[in-house]
C-alpha cells in the first residue's frame, strides 16, 4: 500500500472543513485535484473514507477513526524528523531561532545581546520566515524556539508572551477611509481583503477579521507571502491589509495607516516545541522574560504606540 503524506494532509484538511470546496481553498489546490487525492487514497486503503452527497459531506465511522490515529502519525513523523535535524546541526552549539518580519523589533536586540553574554560559545542561527509558515518554523519542527505572533495553529507548542501590539489597517491615499484617525472593524468587513499565503485557517481568521463576520467568508482577492508585498499591492488599489502597529515604520507611498480601535491585539511571544524543550531552549526564554521585566518602557512604546510617529526602525 502506497500513501504519501500530502494525501494525508489532504484527508485531514477535507474531514476538518466537511468540505471538498472549502478545503480546497484552504490548500491552495484544485477542487478537481483535491477530490482525485482524496480517491486515490481511499483506494489504496480499501476504505471508504468519506459519504458523499451532492449537499453534504460526511466522514465515515471509518473515516472518523483514521482521522484520530493519522493526526498522530503525522505528529510522530514531525518529531523523527526534527531529531534527525537536531543531531544534523549539532543542538549542544547550536540555537535556531525563528523569526517572522520584525521578529520581536525593539526587544530582538536586547535578548539576543543578553543570550550571547550568557552563552558566548552558542551560534545563533536566525531563520526568517514567510507568511507561508506564521509560526516561523514551530509547526515543522525546523527551530529551536521563534519569535512568533499569535495566534496560529499551535498543537504542542508553548508561550512567554513578550507584547501585544494593536491592529491597523492599510488602504490606499484614495481610499474614502484614508483620512481618518482611527476605523472600526465593521466598517471594513465589506472590503476587499488581502489576506496572507498560508493555509493556517487560525492565523487567517484572525487577521481577517473573521471574529466579526457571524460566518461570512471574507472577500479575500488575493494573498501575499510579506509585509512589502503587501505594501506594493495596497498602493495599487487591489484590497485593503489588516496588518500590526509595527507597520508604521514602514512608511510607504500611496498607503495609509489606520488603528482599528475595536479589533484585538496581536501578541508577540517566544514559542518553542515542548517535546523538544532542551536546557539552551528554557535558557533562551529565561532570557527573554528578563529583558521583557526589566525593560517596561520598551514594552509599553510597542503597546501603546504613537501612531504620528513613522520614524523609528525596529531592531532587526
Amino acid at each position: 500500500m502506497e500513501v504519501h503524506t500530502r494525501q494525508l494532509q489532504y484527508f485531514i484538511a477535507v474531514a476538518e472543513e466537511l468540505s471538498f470546496t472549502r478545503a480546497a481553498q484552504r490548500l491552495h489546490v484544485s477542487q478537481q485535484g483535491l477530490s482525485i487525492q482524496i480517491k486515490q487514497l481511499e483506494h489504496a486503503m480499501d476504505v471508504v473514507l468519506f459519504s458523499r452527497t451532492t449537499r453534504n459531506v460526511e466522514l465515515t465511522a471509518a473515516g472518523a477513526a483514521f482521522l484520530q490515529d493519522v493526526r498522530g502519525a503525522l505528529t510522530g513523523l514531525d518529531v523523527a524528523i526534527e531529531r534527525a535535524r537536531s543531531v544534523h546541526r549539532g543542538e549542544q552549539d547550536r540555537l535556531v531561532l525563528g523569526a517572522l518580519e520584525g521578529a520581536a523589533l525593539t526587544l530582538t536586540e536586547p535578548i539576543l545581546s543578553a543570550f550571547r553574554q550568557r552563552h558566548p560559545a552558542i551560534t545563533v542561527e536566525l531563520r526568517h520566515f514567510t507568511y507561508e509558515d506564521p509560526s516561523a518554523g514551530l509547526a515543522t519542527g525546523s527551530v529551536d524556539v521563534a519569535f512568533a505572533r499569535r495566534p496560529f495553529v499551535d498543537a504542542g507548542v508553548d508561550f512567554e508572551p513578550l507584547f501585544a501590539e494593536p491592529l491597523m489597517v492599510m488602504v490606499a491615499a484614495s481610499h474614502r477611509l484614508a483620512g481618518r484617525t482611527e476605523v472600526f472593524a465593521h466598517e471594513l468587513l465589506d472590503e476587499p481583503l488581502l489576506g496572507a499565503a498560508t493555509t493556517d485557517p487560525v492565523w487567517n481568521a484572525f487577521w481577517e477579521l473573521d471574529a466579526f463576520r457571524d460566518g461570512s467568508p471574507a472577500p479575500v482577492v488575493s494573498r501575499s507571502n510579506s509585509l512589502l508585498e503587501e505594501l506594493h499591492k495596497v498602493a495599487t488599489g487591489v484590497g485593503i491589509v489588516l496588518t500590526a502597529a509595527c507597520a508604521r515604520w514602514i512608511p510607504f507611498p500611496g498607503v495609509h495607516l489606520l488603528p482599528v480601535a475595536d479589533a484585538p491585539s496581536n501578541e508577540v511571544a517566544v514559542g518553542w516545541r515542548r517535546a523538544h524543550e532542551s536546557a539552551l531552549v528554557r535558557s533562551f526564554v529565561e532570557v527573554a522574560r528578563g529583558i521583557r521585566d526589566t525593560h517596561p518602557e520598551l514594552v509599553k512604546l510597542l503597546q501603546e504606540p504613537d501612531f504620528a510617529d513613522c520614524t523609528m526602525p525596529p531592531h532587526l
